[in-house]
């Protein structure tokens, strides 16, 4: 395929194609990188069309966000657990109007009513004079059918395959055999391989480079400055890696970040006590009710501070792109999170229009937030390279797990400072909260907002807060030159602790078993789906009952992305530190389109939440990322997983977040149970020092 080839779009709109065997593509507009959507999205678009679930094969769509936006973003992107969601009302229409088609053109062809016509596994019928035809007889006169634009669709209880365990991964073959195509896969003629080495320090930038040792390196190709480093460019990875080595580098450290996290920790620790104010920034309200000065004084029952340590995304595959510039022409061929992002960024490079910029999307292995940036750091890397090369020559960046692991985007550092006074009963009276991080949306060209609603969410809204008569509760942003980004599941990775550690303390302290308690003030609060969640969590937990000898069990309830995840975790103290058992976990996701998938999505969830709650910290010395690779940055084993148990609470509302949910709520789960065997509270992560 050319340099910005256009694809058609068939007779059945830009998301349905049925081939002449009769089988039938659905197009995805979201990556798939381990979440397994690709298959919920199928499902919606087979459900409501009537096709042979056997016969449906997903492709991914070209970068082309007139088409392929995400309805909740506004460009082509996957994130916030809004695959699913953003697609449902969408791809059911996409599915009953292709579905309509094929009805009129057998009505036509059988001179039969429409009404009497039904589809399912593929087959139109007309059960009165008992004609039939599969897709594939009746395409050629569906083609040709105005599409309707607002197509009947089926009444969710005749729904027989959403909802169901029939709907698996389509994935799950190519990738265990090696066929699925990820970007290190890509293999074209006259292929280069880039490396880029890094700053030491974030912010600096090259003051000079030696590239002889480098130039000497069999098979190094060019060395040259970007505006993030010094790319060397090879005929293999090994000689990119051996030139990248050999490669020296002055850097001009004028404008670099010099803090260790230590001290920025300690810094929003001073800032949240009022004995400092950082430049350019100021305290903004989020949740204010009542008289705030009534927040600051009376005895607190609780008054306590959270730390949140600086995470690496860490997924398998570490960041990989390939380019290739013709001109001011560009294609890109990787696992793009944003292709509306990429094309944006790489198009200022080739003095290009955002849309000619071709964006061909592949298979990603995980990415937590990380492929996500608004600046398109590594794509906008590998276009520079392959802009250097010129004349077509396509160019592979490779990212090694060190590049990945030192060269940022983190989740942030975060200080919260917590003080509630209880009424007569123990519940809040009063509740003052302080969050102190770094601004995930500064910056944004989606505009930066005076409130950055990414560090509060899990906070501000919460029913503990609905709940409490007075609140006083305020975040401010200081400035860091370290980058930082979305994380799985963003500002719930330490709204979730802190709302709920704090509130099994104050059970604790006002004598009321935790369950219990959350359920007074979810009754309180009108906060119906927690209370449902919590209840069906602690039914199957076994809650009332005595844990196994040897364990403790810890509650935990906490909505992000729409929906809420109550989770009962069994832990006990083994050599020193938490060992989790069995994890309960109940989800209000609305309709759940993949049982199995959501489970699935709920273990992988939980123990990523695991493995950050127990290791995860990114520590800098001196502006210098000590950590970089897994011997450093530890991750849970396998023999550390938990058992999860995955319950769904019944819902007929559309279906909401399930990707991210899952993460945060396992850390303050764990925290309660160290809380129940007697242990101190937890006053920041990662659990395990190391």
């Amino acid at each position: 395929m050319s340099i910005g080839a256009k694809k058609d779009i068939g007779a059945f709109g830009p998301f349905i194609k049925v081939g002449a065997d009769g089988w039938v593509t659905v197009v995805s507009k979201h990556i798939e990188f381990g979440q397994g959507n690709h298959a919920g999205l199928a499902a919606i678009v087979a459900e409501e069309l009537g096709a042979d679930w056997s016969k449906v094969k997903v492709e991914q769509a070209p970068g082309n966000a007139k088409l392929y936006a995400n309805t909740m973003m506004g460009v082509q992107g996957t994130g916030g657990s809004s695959a699913i969601s953003n697609s449902w009302q969408q791809l059911r229409t996409a599915g009953a109007s292709a579905r309509a088609m094929f009805v009129q053109a057998a009505a036509t062809k059988w001179n039969a009513p429409a009404g009497e016509i039904t589809v399912q596994d593929g087959i139109v019928r007309h059960a009165a004079s008992g004609k039939q035809a599969a897709f594939a007889e009746l395409l050629e006169d569906a083609g040709k059918v105005t599409p309707p634009q607002a197509p009947a669709l089926k009444d969710p209880k005749t729904f027989t395959l959403i909802g169901t365990d029939r709907v698996r991964r389509k994935d799950s073959v190519a990738k265990s055999t090696g066929a699925a195509k990820f970007t290190q896969d890509v293999r074209l003629p006259d292929m280069l391989t880039a490396m880029v080495a890094h700053a030491p320090r974030f912010g600096a930038t090259v003051k000079s480079f030696d590239a002889a040792e480098a130039r000497r390196v069999p098979g190094v190709v060019d060395v040259f400055q970007i505006p993030t480093g010094v790319a060397v460019v090879a005929e293999t990875t090994w000689a990119a890696r051996q030139g990248c080595d050999a490669v020296k580098v002055v850097w001009d450290e004028t404008k670099a970040e010099k803090r260790g996290s230590a001290e920025i920790t300690a810094l929003y620790r001073d800032i949240a006590a009022g004995k400092t104010t950082p430049e350019k920034t100021a305290w903004v309200a989020f949740d204010s009710k009542g008289d705030a000065a009534r927040a600051a004084g009376g005895t607190a029952a609780l008054e306590t501070t959270y730390d949140f340590p600086y995470l690496a995304h860490a997924s398998m595959e570490p960041l990989d792109c390939v380019a290739i510039v013709d001109g001011n022409s560009c294609k890109l061929i990787h696992g793009s999170q944003i292709p509306t992002m990429d094309q944006m960024n790489a198009a200022k490079i080739v003095l290009n229009a955002p849309g000619a910029i071709e964006v061909e999307t592949l298979y990603a292995g995980g990415s937590f937030g990380r492929r996500a940036t608004f600046q398109s750091d590594y794509v906008v890397e590998c276009v520079h390279i392959a802009k250097k090369v010129g004349k077509g020559r396509p160019v592979k960046l490779v990212w090694t797990r060190e590049d990945d692991t030192l060269a940022g985007y983190y989740r942030p550092i975060v200080h919260h400072a917590v003080r509630v006074t209880t009424d007569a009963e123990g519940y809040p009276a009063t509740w003052r909260h302080r969050i102190v991080t770094q601004s995930i949306m500064k910056g944004s060209p989606m505009g930066t907002p005076e409130l950055d609603e990414t560090a509060i969410e899990g906070t501000k809204g919460s029913p503990y807060l609905k709940a409490t008569p007075v609140v006083d509760a305020q975040l401010i942003t200081p400035d860091v030159g370290v980058p930082v980004l979305w994380w799985r599941s963003v500002g719930a990775t330490h709204t979730a602790l802190v709302m709920e550690h704090t509130i099994d303390q104050l059970a604790r302290k006002a004598g009321k078993d935790p369950v219990d308690y959350r359920r007074a003030i979810y009754t309180k609060a009108g906060a119906n789906r927690h209370l449902a969640a919590l209840n069906l969590a602690a039914e199957k937990a076994g809650w009332t009952t005595p844990a196994p000898a040897g364990w403790t069990r810890g509650v935990a309830v906490h909505e992000s992305f729409g929906s809420v995840v109550a989770q009962v975790a069994e832990v006990q103290m083994l050599d020193g530190q938490p060992k989790v058992g069995r994890v309960v976990t109940a989800i209000d996701c609305g309709v759940a389109i993949s049982p199995n998938q959501v489970a699935a999505q709920m273990e992988g969830g939980t123990c990523y939440g695991l493995s950050a709650a127990l290791y995860g910290a990114i520590t800098l010395t001196g502006g210098k990322v000590d950590q970089q690779n897994f011997d450093t940055y530890r991750v849970l084993r396998n023999s550390e997983a938990p058992t999860v148990e995955t319950y769904i609470v019944p819902s007929t509302n559309p279906p909401s977040g399930v990707g991210e949910p899952g993460t945060p709520v396992i850390a303050p789960a764990v925290a309660n149970a160290l809380l129940a065997m007697g242990q101190a509270p937890t006053t920041s992560l990662p659990f395990v020092r190391t």
